[in-house]
């Protein structure tokens, strides 16, 4: 029975390992971006303060006056800078103010039988400590969830003052009663910690983890796995999938581990892994998109090379004399779906592909004329860790007749012109590239001081953010 119970347990174990999905994308938020984000919040709380409105306060004093405190709104908040810190014991984050000051302004109403009594108030809360404790996990939709798992609230002292109607009655009382009023706002705290992070686990959920990129291909981006938070860090990892939509075709292949460095003086480090791009040129290869139509139109006109029958002549000696004179088409596509491979420093691309010749007779009908197989191989190398500057090379280039309705013919002169006109190319090219991409912007937020690197099976991207406030509500 122990053996039977050991070898289950084994089975079990093996299986649940075997079955854990390695993720595409991996994003690490580092200490100093969650102090960054700690800094935004609380410029933005600060100002939003003063539009933040209070439920209303009901008690009763001396036994049968019924009292309630409404329209309750902020004219002052003394705002310490908050404590945010990765707390590992809640795999998730602990927050902590101390000292928090306010000053408020309300309406006061009593009822005293069938006496009504009215006024306003100024109440000034005194030195407020608030800690929340706040799990981190994720749903089965692999959205990102927060949970509220303690809050402690204690404020020191109250101070209030009445004006108006029977104030003068009132104001004398106030020791007496501020003790009520400072437990009803101590107890108000924590529920209204708790609404809010339940709002935002509501609009958490409603985010998309699913992006369409066309009609043809989407782009999964779920969680895989809980956030690992440790003292200093929270790691994620997302699924980090393109696939075709119709049908949904899954890549053969799956992402392997891999370990992304934290970078501690850079507020994010993200790893983009090769089945991410691979699982996009698997997508665009099983859509159909990896082809393309070329006419003589759409050659530039500074570029002394057209697509006809005659131009061609000297590379298919036969085809001037069979179709004299007549424009031509290529279709090119890819063969076989190209497949990222990421080395330190570099990017290798090989490419298995084809092109079709088509001569266009007068009437617009298309004569096939043959088939070439092309295999190439290029690399990618990065040049500078700080900018997106790389040189791309190519490593080998070669045609191969396929198949031919006009007879045999050999490969070598338009290999070596294609050679000629690709290195050309190659150093336009590489002139750009070596200046340095911009990175994509989102709405909000850009990425600044960004260092890429190449590492075996993934990109690496540090990087600090910087987010723009404005039209932010």
């Amino acid at each position: 029975v122990v053996h039977m119970t050991c070898s289950c347990l084994t089975t079990l174990i093996l299986g649940i390992e075997l079955c854990a999905e390695n993720p595409g994308v991996q994003v690490i938020l580092t200490d100093k971006g969650l102090q960054y984000g700690k800094h935004l919040g609380a410029g933005w709380i600060q100002e939003k303060l003063p539009l933040v409105t209070f439920p209303d306060i009901n008690g009763r004093l001396l036994g049968s006056i019924y009292y309630t405190l409404s329209g309750v709104t902020i004219t002052k908040c003394d705002l310490p800078e908050p404590s945010v810190e990765f707390y590992q014991e809640v795999n998730g984050v602990k927050t902590s103010v101390s000292g928090l000051s306010v000053a408020v302004t309300g309406r006061w109403t009593t009822q005293f039988g069938l006496i009504h009594d009215g006024g306003s108030f100024n109440l000034a809360l005194f030195n407020m400590d608030v800690t929340s404790e706040v799990a981190l996990g994720k749903d089965d939709g692999g959205h990102l969830s927060v949970t509220s798992v303690h809050c402690n609230t204690r404020l020191q002292d109250v101070n209030m003052q009445f004006y108006g109607g029977a104030s003068w009655m009132f104001n004398p009382l106030v020791d007496y009663f501020k003790g009520h009023i400072k437990s009803k706002i101590e107890a108000a705290i924590c529920p209204a910690v708790d609404e809010y992070i339940a709002n935002l686990e509501y609009h958490l959920q409603a985010m998309k983890v699913s992006f369409d990129v066309d009609e043809n291909v989407t782009f999964d981006l779920p969680l895989i796995s809980i956030p690992i938070v440790n003292a200093s860090s929270m790691n994620l990892g997302l699924k980090g999938e393109f696939y075709s939509v119709r049908p949904r075709i899954d890549p053969p292949f799956e992402a392997q581990p891999f370990t992304v460095e934290k970078q501690p003086g850079y507020m994010l480090s993200v790893g983009l892994s090769e089945f991410t791009l691979n699982s996009a040129s698997f997508a665009l290869h099983s859509a159909g998109l990896l082809q393309t139509i070329i006419t003589d139109s759409m050659i530039p006109p500074n570029i002394p090379v057209h697509l006809n029958t005659s131009w061609m002549g000297p590379y298919v000696p036969q085809l001037p004399k069979m179709f004299p004179g007549l424009l031509m088409v290529l279709q090119i596509y890819a063969r076989e779906v190209p497949m990222f491979s990421f080395q330190s420093g570099v990017v290798k691309l090989p490419i298995e592909g084809a092109v079709k010749a088509f001569a266009i007779q007068p009437n617009g009908t298309q004569i096939p004329l043959f088939k070439l197989h092309v295999s190439a191989s290029y690399s990618n190398r990065f040049l500078s860790g700080v900018t997106a500057g790389r040189m791309l090379l190519s490593n080998s280039f070669t045609l191969a007749l396929a198949s031919s309705e006009v007879g045999t013919f050999q490969t070598g002169a338009l290999e070596r012109a294609m050679k000629v006109g690709l290195s050309l190319g190659f150093v336009r090219l590489n002139a750009e590239l070596g200046k340095g991409a911009v990175l994509p912007r989102m709405k909000n937020a850009q990425l600044v001081n960004t260092v890429l690197g190449m590492e075996k099976g993934f990109v690496a991207i540090a990087s600090d953010v910087q987010v723009l406030l404005a039209g932010v509500n």
